[in-house]
């Protein structure tokens, strides 16, 4: 296992659908307040790992050299983590790599993504990764095959979609009480089903919104964690899985390669039944049933989330509070920083730093990511 890591500091910007920042200015923002968050300068920082997702975004090839200097990397061991979806609990992972490793003993680990480059939106960029002969023939995008399965989903558990939409209700709500965040908003299952369907069974409502922004925080080892705060949070298991590319060869119905990552992280972190030992959980929410669908796997029990979603279990102040920051569907979904976000959660929740967010008595807390092709999962666990 390595030695010990703890989260010292986190950071980030606001999240938002045009931000006026350049990419530079939004990595040094949320840099500067992680390491404000526990009294460091930038010259105590040993390495830096960074996390964003196609380089198309913010129109730079080799983007990763854009966080060089607003981090302080130059003259510093530097590396860029790019999943997908799945950079921002990666870009954790990585970090926490470099500390347990005993190779660093003070790590900044910042994710950003500038997704208002691509007028009028980002999606088109997304259909070159495709495969070529079998797929892009047929002209998909991602809500595209999301939707084919959302429908999978919904057949297999017997669905309705006023269940599903509860997810957007209840993400949106928390997030009113996030000082980041992009949508949050009081809204009901028929704003849901009333909003626009864009390929069906998807609404817009039941979608994250593209956005800009930055996250950071600062791993340290045990020894330098004590010096640092009285509330470190430690990182207690990670996970990664990466599934075939061929997403059409697959049950959609379960993201299997999820609960293989999530079954990496609870063993190292000593995990036998995340229903009693979990208290918070930060699956990634990109789409309503992509919540339910990934706490599925977190929980290792296909068709369980939505029971819990309909018994109120999800909510903030029920017994397996879910996306208590209001998660991408309303913080907001600057794909790499959105990840490093929910881990940023568990931080604040699990420090007992979250203000009205707050769950009670929160001591061990999941974080989740998904990317690509529906094929990637990065999994953490911490523990304060």
């Amino acid at each position: 296992m390595g030695k010990k890591v703890a989260i010292v500091g986190a950071g980030m910007t606001y999240f938002r659908s045009m931000l006026p920042m350049t990419p530079q200015e939004m990595i040094y923002e949320a840099a500067r307040k992680s390491l404000d968050d526990c009294g460091l300068e930038f010259k105590d920082i040993d390495a830096v790992v960074s996390g964003s997702a196609p380089d198309a975004f913010d129109g730079y090839h080799h983007k990763g050299l854009v966080g060089v200097e607003p981090s302080d990397g130059v003259g510093k061991p530097y590396s860029r983590i790019y999943v997908g979806g799945g950079t921002g609990v990666g870009v954790a992972v990585a970090g926490w790599w470099h500390v347990a490793s005993g190779a660093f003993k003070k790590v900044l680990v910042v994710a950003w993504e500038k997704m208002s480059h691509p007028y009028p939106h980002a999606q088109p960029l997304f259909k070159t990764i495709f495969d070529p002969i079998i797929e892009q023939p047929l002209g998909p995008n991602l809500i595209w095959i999301f939707a084919l399965e959302m429908r999978r989903y919904m057949e297999a558990h017997k669905l309705s979609k006023e269940l599903i939409a509860r997810v957007a209700v209840k993400n949106k709500g928390n997030a009113l009480d996030h000082p980041y965040a992009q949508l949050g908003a009081k809204i009901t299952v028929e704003d849901v089903l009333k909003s626009p369907v864009l390929v069906w069974p998807v609404h817009r409502l039941d979608i994250s919104p593209s956005s800009d922004g930055a996250v950071a925080l600062v791993f340290a080892s045990e020894e330098e964690a004590k010096k640092i705060t009285d509330t470190p949070v430690w990182i207690d298991g990670v996970g990664a899985c990466l599934d075939s590319q061929f997403w059409t060869n697959r049950d959609l119905a379960y993201p299997y390669y999820v609960y293989l990552a999530a079954q990496q992280a609870y063993k190292m972190a000593g995990i036998a039944n995340p229903l009693k030992e979990i208290d918070v959980f930060e699956p990634y929410d990109p789409f309503t049933y992509k919540e339910l669908h990934h706490l599925d796997a977190l929980l290792g029990k296909p068709g369980l989330a939505p029971k819990l979603l309909a018994e109120g279990q999800l909510e903030r102040d029920g017994d397996y509070p879910t996306c208590p920051s209001g998660g991408l569907l309303g913080v907001g979904n600057p794909i790499a920083a959105a990840g490093l976000m929910k881990v940023a959660e568990l931080y604040w929740q699990l420090s007992g730093r979250a203000g009205k967010r707050q769950v009670p008595n929160a001591c061990v807390g999941v974080a989740q990511a998904w990317g690509d092709l529906m094929q990637v999962a990065q999994v953490v666990v911490c523990r304060s």
